[in-house]
């Protein structure tokens, strides 16, 4: 085992870093912003260090800062929690170059899954089922407009480099495609710094499920079972849940069998996730992996009862899995409701700033997975997520009741969130009855104001 690892994130994932690596015994250091500095996570770590200016380019995507960090707090491994390095491949290179474990897959299968074309490629050899589209990025306008005649309206513009719906577009028609296409190239270019995207075809109304994964250095690889993660507002996640509430058993073991057979196929290990989109006959569709630990993991550790974090630190000391797949088993049901500074009733605008007074849920089945407290400012530089509400009871039904009960003893003081969003969400029937799919939000809750004749 490591005697001390680097943090290289901050917020409410450096924390669950640091306490997972507490409990493993070993020291943790985190790096920070100066925009977080003082911030209360940092308090949990047994060093800190500051690397560089609020912006994230300036210190926690900045490589050499995080490098000369761990060279300084003489680290032998560097954790990069969710968002920013942590699907980079040349970070992650980096790190093993200068002889620091990179907690997460080899630089080789972040690069292989990271661009979604070649691991539609490999999902394709591991006979995984695929959704229709280009074989690679497009390169011209002309190729662009080839494919999509091909496998037909509407088609889906994705980045080739990145997720968290950023460089996406949907498009109904040609007249509109080069214009889609430009802008998702525009979008795909500022948040990855790579420009290139592909088509795919537009399934309409789909479920979105992942399926949760472990696999170590020595060819042994599980799942954890799957996470339905359809409540969506414009690619972004709002609530997940597990099991699938809808999702036929003889689906949902096809399912996380064929992400196994894809990540065996992939040469991955560590921990990792394998999306797909599921259409209304039930049928499943490879879109991409998420070579890290996820923001919603903690949905998984519920109903099976296994801790994500210290098995990715494991797997990364160089230790075997000690688990077998006849070991995991789906109890309970469990719900994630995402918290961020928000606010709903105007457009989701971005709310950070001072928290004035908090109200933490608690009772049986309840888990709350945050980094802010009253006094804390929430910076305008980053994600707004200021925590993620859990709970896991026996079955769905009554999670429910237990999600509806927190939402509602959860107070966020000082700024706007979502929780009015969330608690709306629990009592609504369509929800109750798992009758949503990723573009429900939308239409449901917000469906388009009609414009007014002449």
């Amino acid at each position: 085992m490591f005697k001390r690892i680097l943090v290289a994130n901050r917020g409410e994932i450096a924390l669950r870093v640091i306490r997972a690596c507490k409990e493993l015994g070993v020291e943790v250091v985190a790096v920070y912003s100066q925009a977080d500095r003082g911030a209360p996570w940092l308090e949990q770590a047994d060093r800190s260090i500051c690397i560089g200016k609020a912006s994230g380019a300036e210190s926690y995507l900045n490589i050499p800062r995080i490098i000369a960090a761990a060279e300084v707090a003489d680290v032998q491994a560097i954790h990069p929690g969710y968002g920013f390095l942590s699907e980079n491949p040349h970070f992650a290179e980096v790190c093993r170059t200068c002889k620091f474990e990179f907690i997460g897959p080899p630089h080789e299968a972040i690069r292989k899954m990271g661009l979604k074309t070649e691991a539609k490629a490999v999902a394709a050899a591991a006979r995984v089922p695929c959704v229709p589209g280009s074989d690679g990025p497009v390169t011209s306008d002309a190729e662009a407009a080839r494919v999509a005649r091909e496998i037909g309206y509407p088609v889906l513009i994705k980045a080739a480099a990145g997720g968290g719906g950023k460089g996406m577009r949907v498009c109904r028609e040609e007249s509109s495609l080069l214009a889609s296409l430009q802008s998702a190239k525009n979008e795909a270019e500022a948040a990855f710094r790579d420009s290139s995207v592909y088509l795919e075809k537009f399934i309409d109304r789909p479920k979105h499920i992942e399926v949760q994964i472990l696999a170590d250095s020595f060819g042994n690889a599980i799942h954890l079972w799957e996470r339905d993660c359809s409540l969506q507002r414009r690619h972004q996640k709002l609530v997940e849940e597990s099991p699938g509430p809808t999702l036929p058993d003889k689906v949902r073991r096809k399912l996380c069998d064929a992400a196994v057979r894809l990540v065996k196929s992939a040469g991955y290990v560590n921990a990792g996730t394998c999306e797909f989109l599921l259409d209304a006959e039930n049928n499943f569709y490879f879109i991409e992996v998420n070579a890290r630990i996820q923001v919603e993991h903690p949905v998984t550790e519920l109903v099976t009862g296994i801790d994500l974090i210290k098995q990715q630190i494991r797997i990364a000391a160089g230790e075997p899995l000690s688990l077998k797949q006849s070991d995991i088993q789906q109890i309970g049901h469990a719900f994630e409701c995402r918290i961020n500074c928000e606010d709903p009733d105007h457009n989701f605008r971005p709310s950070p700033g001072l928290i004035t007074g908090l109200r933490i849920p608690g009772g049986y089945g309840v888990r709350w997975d945050s980094h802010v407290r009253v006094g804390y400012t929430v910076p305008p530089n980053y994600d707004s997520m200021v925590g993620k509400l859990l709970v896991h009871a026996p079955n769905r039904p009554e999670a429910m009741a237990v999600m509806r009960r927190a939402l509602d003893e959860l107070q966020i003081e000082g700024l706007a969130t979502t929780l009015p969003l969330h608690r709306r969400i629990f009592r609504n029937p369509d929800f109750a009855e798992g009758r949503v799919d990723t573009t429900w939000v939308e239409r449901v809750l917000f469906p388009p104001k009609a414009v007014p004749a002449g």
